[in-house]
């Protein structure tokens, strides 16, 4: 027999499933199923006990059965034979047991009242309905009657009495004006239960003579109006108060029965002055809570489904200002019959045993009879195997002719319960109803419940295979459950497969193949974080997921559990959601939700909006270590761990991060376990054998990670077989005839158990039939010897200890060690496709020449010596290398017009084969390279000497050089460009008929026959005319005696001193002594400064120098303006024959320029004033 479980109560839904195949073991609902066995009748719709129904319509008197072969119907009217068949108006739908009455076409309602019963019959059994009593609903007028005016004295009591017609059913009564609107009601005036009107005391505005009693009868749709009623109320004074009287009920005790699960109503209704006030009690107990309420003011006590424990005294009490006033209502709860356990079907198959139980109770206690197709079981047909015992028939070895329907009932004064079982006898092989090849799709770690929905007669034993002629199913890790259903619990990856179930009686055997997919679970990689963002920012949520590639995910947003707001500025992308422009009603919690069809997930995140910037500022940091760790539910593989978090420090905790340490194996050393939630307190571990574990955990906020709790107790795991083989195996010769065999060992807590040792086995691949193995331990190396060079070989390492072996490791394929390769490539070509850059060709060597892994191709080339210089240098070779089985490469970075030579050469992991042998080949020429040098000299009036060297790599045969100049005026514009070819030969050339003191530029490159090379440019200038060149000439002479350099240093040097002075003595308001010999001894023939030009009147220049000017000084900003000179006294210190005036004017001529003129700017050929100069600094 199969291994059976009790269903945990956790598994809610599957205890229903359960049930429900139970249920259709005994009742088959499969229609296909039920298409092929037979079955007594089973009774499926009637009509209810008391039947009432409207004269003016047709009667439909229902009686619904099922049953194989389909059951025939017959009826009872008032306990005697109904035969349809004589009564015109009665017609049977076909198919089915319905009565349908006539009443339309002349029929009377009231003929056909009476007490109706069904029979439901086929060749297994009779099933019968309830007794049906049909009666039509009434709705009388009222009797006439002759109503007197009702004259009430000011505060007296006063009932108004409807006394409506007696109809079926009674009708709902209420009161109302001429004008067809309710009367009003309070605490003063309310209508009874039995429809009068109860006023506690009247007032004058109660004066009317329209109180009009309505009853409304709802199945014939009517409504019966009493004649109205008039009320006069007349005053006296004073009006005299009255203490609390009961108006209904009368006396002060009364009775009142009940049937449980009917609603008790109670009522207590008084008069008086003031108004009293009703409250309710009951004597010995408390109000049943839930089920009490209060109705009409309180004056109605109103009890829901009521119950033998509801039983007892209830008092209601009436009281205002003067007094009070009580009643005291005994209750008794009586029970129409009720089911302790009804009888249900029961399918036996020959020679097995049953017993239908009936049990019923009620107040008094019910008559337990029994029926037999529906005739008393005392006078039905004896069977053998039957035998009554009160309210159980025991069958004992049942046959097919057993089969019957048996009728249970159970009766009281109160009422009755009727109740069909069937005994249904079959001689049935097995049927699987599951569906061939049903495809079952499963998260990994979830539970797997694969169904096997049988029936057969006696009842099928059911087994489980894997596969299709796989063994069967036994062990711990699976459930058998008595439906047939196959549970896995923790379904994982290699659960994927078929799986097939057997069910097999004496009378056949039948077996159903299922598919079941076990997928990954969808996973929350990157989860939504807590963010804290300004108003109007921007603010980003991220979802990343992680699922199986063969389910198709949806990705969800939430904002407080609720739909996003539709507002644009909710941008939801592919893995994330974007908030734009964030206000304060944006805040909230933000869920990311996962849907596939198999599995979802979710993550949710704060989002915080603060006023920009917050006030005043929070003060975030990283939480305080959690504290309380506990161990419990200690298993073998697993265990829980929990924890209390510390405080989060105004950041919410997004994770906790949970670390153990093996004391056994690596103490003092922790190791990440796992990661959970923030909002998850509590993790189921999984653990490996052999190790002794603490752990302990670590908040993480936004702001960091916590320090760590303190550790948890210690737990050691029970030792087991390893679960893993040793990782990276490889096999790697060291040597031409070895093999070297490596792992990664296992770590410490991997070994499961003591004695970690590993199992290395190997042979040649394609050659050798038995494995070679060796145990070896504390290492992660093998060497193999005397192994041929470079062959395969196919190896595994497997893991074993005390306990034995992991399970069987997968083969790697592993070569023995290479050897250097044997030949070298052949014909080799070489294509030069320009005079920098080659193409080179080889054919591939033989593999088995390689003698080991080919890794590629290497090309050795080196410049064996330049065409053009005819001359030879150090050989440096270069390398290139070509991964792969390439057969074909790119020399880049050759020298034109050069010869080269190369050679290639195969390669292994050992290292280079031979060279194959020099292949010779020779690029073209180029374009030169720009000439080493360009000087130019010996500048005069009209000419300059340029001076070349020869390009520093010719890349060919010069064959001439090209000089391109052009004159640059003062505004730095380009003239006429003028263009010269050189001989090749030539190393210098006097250019002649220049324009006299002139700026040119040149341009100068030199040619091959392939073309123009790079260019170098440099500028000169032609010096003066000869006057200006005599005096230079001059000046140079007296400028290049050492004397008159230290001269004018020393006269500038005094000169500078002097003017600071001066200029700061000007600035405090002094006057120089010069200017005080002007003030007292006018001389009219000196000019004082025009305040046009700004020049001084006697300190004209003979030479037409240019006066200075009076804003002359720099701006603040320290620039100095266009039109000012930018040249210095220190550039023209060397070469010129300088004076200076009183005023400190600088007079002369230049005679020499800068090497090379400024690029840019309207240069003045002026000398600057040291005046100016200084009026810098003031």
């Amino acid at each position: 027999m199969m291994k059976k479980r009790s269903i945990s109560a956790s598994k809610a839904s599957l205890v229903l499933f359960l049930c429900q195949m139970i249920s259709a073991l005994d009742v088959p609902l499969d229609s296909k199923l039920l298409e092929e066995l037979s079955q007594p009748p089973t009774i499926t719709q009637q009509s209810p006990k008391d039947y009432i129904v409207d004269p003016r319509e047709n009667i439909v008197i229902q009686c619904e059965a099922k049953g194989k072969p389909p059951p025939s119907f017959s009826w009872t009217r008032n306990g005697t034979h109904f035969d349809i068949d004589k009564d015109a108006q009665v017609t049977m739908k076909p198919n089915s047991g319905t009565l349908v009455v006539n009443i339309m076409n002349g029929g009377k309602a009231e003929a056909y009242e009476g007490v109706y019963q069904c029979t439901a019959r086929n060749e297994r059994g009779a099933a019968i309905s309830n007794n049906i009593v049909i009666r039509p609903s009434r709705s009388p007028l009222w009797t006439k009657e002759k109503l007197e005016p009702n004259h009430v004295r000011e505060g007296d009591s006063l009932v108004l009495h409807c006394r409506p017609p007696v109809g079926l059913p009674p009708p709902i009564i209420f009161w109302m004006d001429n004008a067809f609107q309710r009367l009003p009601q309070s605490e003063r005036v309310s209508q009874g239960l039995n429809g009068d009107l109860y006023f506690s005391n009247v007032q004058p505005e109660d004066t009317r003579e329209d109180y009009i009693c309505y009853a409304r009868f709802n199945h014939t749709q009517t409504i019966q109006q009493k004649q109205p009623i008039s009320v006069k109320v007349f005053s006296t004074k004073p009006v005299t108060e009255r203490q609390p009287i009961l108006l209904t009920p009368t006396g002060s005790t009364s009775t009142k029965v009940e049937l449980r699960g009917n609603v008790l109503l109670l009522e207590c209704i008084a008069a008086g002055l003031p108004t009293p006030v009703i409250r309710w009690i009951k004597e010995g107990g408390e109000l049943p809570a839930n089920r009490t309420f209060f109705e009409n003011f309180k004056k109605t006590l109103k009890i829901t489904d009521v119950s033998e424990a509801d039983s007892g005294n209830y008092k209601c009490i009436a009281r205002n200002i003067l007094g009070s006033a009580h009643h005291v209502i005994s209750v008794t709860v009586k029970a129409a019959p009720y089911w302790i356990t009804a009888p249900r079907n029961l399918v036996l198959s020959p020679g097995e045993d049953g017993t239908l139980i009936c049990r019923a109770n009620g107040n008094p206690k019910p008559n337990i009879s029994w029926l037999a197709n529906g005739v008393p079981i005392s006078i039905a047909p004896e069977d053998p195997s039957r035998k009554v015992d009160g309210d159980t028939i025991i069958f004992s070895h049942v046959q097919e002719r057993s089969s019957a329907v048996y009728q249970c009932n159970a009766s009281n004064e109160y009422g009755y319960l009727l109740a069909n079982a069937f005994v249904n006898v079959l001689a049935e092989p097995p049927r699987i109803l599951t569906p061939a090849n049903k495809l079952y799709q499963v998260i990994a770690d979830s539970p797997a419940l694969l169904d096997c929905a049988y029936f057969g007669s006696p009842k099928p034993e059911i087994e489980w295979f894997r596969g299709v002629k796989g063994s069967i199913l036994r062990g711990s890790e699976y459930i058998f459950h008595d439906n047939g259903t196959l549970e896995i619990p923790v379904a994982q990856k290699d659960s994927t497969g078929t799986y097939t179930c057997v069910a097999r009686n004496e009378l056949g055997k039948i077996q159903n193949e299922v598919q079941l997919e076990v997928k990954d679970p969808t996973m929350i990689i990157k989860q939504p974080e807590y963010k804290v963002i300004q108003r109007y920012g921007q603010v980003s949520f991220e979802c990343i997921i992680k699922h199986d590639t063969t389910l198709l995910p949806t990705i969800i947003w939430l904002k407080d559990n609720g739909e996003l707001p539709d507002d644009e500025r909710f941008l939801v992308g592919k893995d994330n959601l974007t908030i734009m422009n964030v206000t304060d009603k944006d805040d909230g919690t933000y869920t990311c939700i996962v849907n596939t069809t198999l599995d979802s997930v979710s993550a949710s995140a704060v989002l915080t909006v603060v006023a920009a910037p917050p006030t005043p500022a929070i003060i975030y940091a990283r939480p305080n270590p959690p504290f309380d760790l506990e161990l419990t539910g200690q298993l073998e593989r697993s265990v829980e761990l929990s924890w209390i978090p510390g405080d989060e420090n105004n950041s919410p905790i997004t994770s906790f991060v949970i670390e153990y340490e093996d004391g056994l194996h690596e103490p003092g050393v922790w190791h990440y376990q796992t990661e959970v939630p923030g909002t998850q307190t509590t993790v189921q571990l999984k653990l490996s054998p052999y190790v002794n574990y603490s752990f302990r955990v670590i908040a993480v906020n936004e702001i960091g990670r916590s320090q760590p709790s303190e550790p948890s107790e210690q737990y050691l795991t029970k030792s087991a077989n390893p679960d893993e083989n040793p990782s990276n195996v490889q096999g790697i010769g060291s040597e031409p005839d070895n093999l070297v065999i490596t792992w990664e060992s296992l770590k410490g807590f991997q070994s499961n158990g003591p004695g970690l040792q590993y199992k290395v086995s190997w042979r040649q691949k394609d050659v050798d039939d038995e494995w070679t193995s060796v145990i070896v331990a504390n290492v992660s190396k093998y060497i193999v010897s005397g192994t041929p060079t470079f062959v395969p070989y196919e190896i595994k390492v497997q893991a074993l200890n005390d306990l034995g072996y992991a399970p069987e490791p997968s083969e790697v394929i592993g070569h023995s060690g290479e050897d250097l390769p044997m030949v070298a490539p052949g014909n080799v070509q070489v294509h030069v496709i320009n005079s920098t850059l080659a193409k080179v060709h080889w054919d591939p060597v033989p593999l088995k020449t390689v003698r080991g892994h080919l890794q590629g191709y290497k090309v050795y080339y080196w410049k064996v010596q330049s065409l053009s210089r005819r001359s030879r240098r150090h050989v440096e070779k270069k390398i290139l290398t070509f991964r792969g089985n390439k057969t074909f490469g790119m020399l880049p970075g050759l020298e034109p017009y050069s010869s080269y030579k190369l050679n290639v050469r195969v390669v292994n992991g050992k290292g280079e084969g031979p060279a194959s042998p020099d292949k010779v080949f020779k690029t073209p020429e180029g374009v030169p390279s720009s000439p080493s040098f360009l000087k130019i000299t010996n500048p005069t009036l009209d000419s300059l000497t340029l001076e070349w060297g020869l390009p520093t790599h010719p890349n060919g045969i010069l064959t001439s050089y090209i000089l391109k100049f052009q004159p640059i005026n003062n505004t730095h514009e380009l003239g006429p460009l003028v263009e010269i070819r050189i001989p090749a030969n030539e190393s210098s050339l006097i250019l002649k008929n220049l324009n006299y003191s002139t700026r040119y530029k040149f341009y100068f490159n030199a040619q091959t026959s392939v073309g123009s090379g790079s260019q170098i440019t440099e500028e000169a200038v032609t010096i003066m005319d000869e006057g200006k060149m005599a005096m230079a000439s001059r000046q140079v002479d007296i400028a290049t005696q050492g004397w008159f350099i230290g001269l004018m240093c020393a006269v500038a040097l005094l000169i500078l001193i002097l003017l600071i002075v001066c200029f700061i003595r000007r600035n405090k308001g002094g006057k120089y002594p010069v200017k005080e010999k002007e003030d007292a001894h006018a001389d009219p023939e000196i000019q004082p400064m025009k305040e046009d030009d700004g020049t001084f009147g006697e300190y004209s220049d003979a030479e037409d120098h240019k006066p200075l000017k009076k804003g002359s000084r720099t701006p603040s900003d320290r620039t100095v303006k266009k039109e000012d000179s930018d040249d210095s006294l220190v550039d023209y210190g060397e070469g010129v024959n300088g004076q200076f005036n009183e005023d400190g004017s600088f007079i002369g001529q230049y005679s020499g320029k800068k090497e090379k003129e400024p690029a840019e700017g309207n240069e003045s050929s002026e000398a600057p004033s040291p005046v100016n100069a200084m009026n810098s600094f003031v």
